[in-house]
């Protein structure tokens, strides 16, 4: 069976280079086995993200567009956030992530993916979950939202639909490529054998520990 493995490295060096408004740049020396000399990797150390696949009855994925600066592209995604309030579990995060950026709120909720986003460069480690049974918030539970966040469009977009555009390269955001080919099997499977919303955070540790959560 293929399974990633979390690895311990002696680690001689650490210092952040770079302590920035969401996350820092964290500079270790450490060794390997298959190395000779130490190496030496900055890295960006990252709380973690969850995201949102929400399903409704019609099996419509709901998809977001929002502007985001680095790429200057409205791009599609799913609705996603950061793990930045401390001790909240990622689970009761994506519920709150729906109401903020969805107004929405889900009966039914699993783990659908998780994924390193670019282990090569960040220790971030994003958990996608599906949440189905959907309903509109109340009133007085909606969020207002600020910045870019105050132009998200949303759109309940077949499932049929939605793998079409990323098989296409239409949609290009990866955490919802991922969410929408993970809903798109899951759907398949008869959205059985689903894992369960409180399995453990993705294994390992990064500079910043968020293999805690």
């Amino acid at each position: 069976m293929i399974a990633d493995e979390p690895v311990e490295v002696p680690v001689t060096e650490r210092e952040t280079v770079y302590s920035g408004f969401v996350w820092d740049i964290v500079r270790e020396t450490f060794s390997l086995p298959e190395s000779e000399e130490p190496l030496t990797r900055d890295t960006m150390a990252h709380p973690g993200a969850v995201a949102v696949a929400a399903v409704d009855e019609a099996d419509r994925i709901l998809l977001i567009q929002q502007y985001r600066h680095p790429i200057r592209t409205r791009d599609w995604e799913v609705p996603a956030g950061l793990l930045d309030v401390a001790g909240e579990h990622p689970a009761v995060a994506a519920r709150r992530e729906l109401g903020e950026e969805a107004d929405l709120c889900a009966e039914d909720w699993h783990t659908l993916a998780d994924l390193f986003t670019s282990p090569g460069g960040s220790d971030e480690r994003v958990r996608i979950y599906l949440a189905r049974g959907l309903s509109r918030l109340p009133a007085h539970a909606l969020t207002e939202r600020e910045g870019e966040e105050r132009g998200i469009v949303l759109r309940r977009v077949p499932l049929d639909e939605a793998l079409e555009a990323v098989l296409t390269g239409r949609v290009r955001n990866a955490i919802a490529q991922l969410a929408v080919l993970h809903a798109h099997a899951a759907r398949g499977r008869g959205w059985t054998g689903l894992r369960s919303a409180d399995e453990p955070w993705p294994t390992g540790t990064g500079p910043t520990g968020t293999g805690a959560h």
